[in-house]
C-alpha cells in the first residue's frame, strides 16, 4: 500500500510540468496598418510682406502643406527669433522607428 501511494505521488509530480505549458491565447487584434498620405500638392505662391522689424530679429517662415488627415496649406508668416543665431527648420516628414512621422517646423 505504501508503494502504490508513493507511485501515485511520483506520477502526479512527474506529470505537473506537462500541464504547465498548456496556455490558451485569446485572439489578438490585427496590427494597425500605417498608411502614408499621398504626396502633397505643389507649394502655393506667397508674397512676403514687409518685416515688422529688423531682419536680425525677425524671420519669414514660408508656408507649407501640413498633413491633418488631409493636406492643409499653412500660410507663411513673420516670427521673432528666440535668440540671435536661431535657425528655422521647416515642417517635414522624418523616418523614426521604421515609420514616417510628420515633424512641425520650429527653431533649432
Amino acid at each position: 500500500m505504501k508503494a502504490s501511494y508513493l507511485t501515485k505521488w511520483v506520477l502526479i509530480a512527474a506529470s505537473l510540468p506537462l500541464f504547465a505549458g498548456c496556455v490558451v491565447y485569446r485572439d489578438r487584434p490585427a496590427p494597425v496598418a500605417v498608411v502614408e498620405p499621398p504626396a502633397p500638392p505643389p507649394p502655393q505662391i506667397e508674397y512676403v510682406t514687409v518685416a515688422p522689424g529688423p531682419l536680425s530679429l525677425w524671420f519669414w517662415a514660408p508656408g507649407c502643406w501640413e498633413w491633418r488627415g488631409r493636406w492643409v496649406w499653412t500660410g507663411g508668416h513673420w516670427i521673432s527669433r528666440p535668440h540671435p543665431g536661431a535657425v528655422w527648420v521647416g515642417a517635414h516628414w522624418d523616418a523614426r522607428g521604421g515609420h514616417r512621422v510628420w515633424v512641425h517646423g520650429g527653431w533649432r
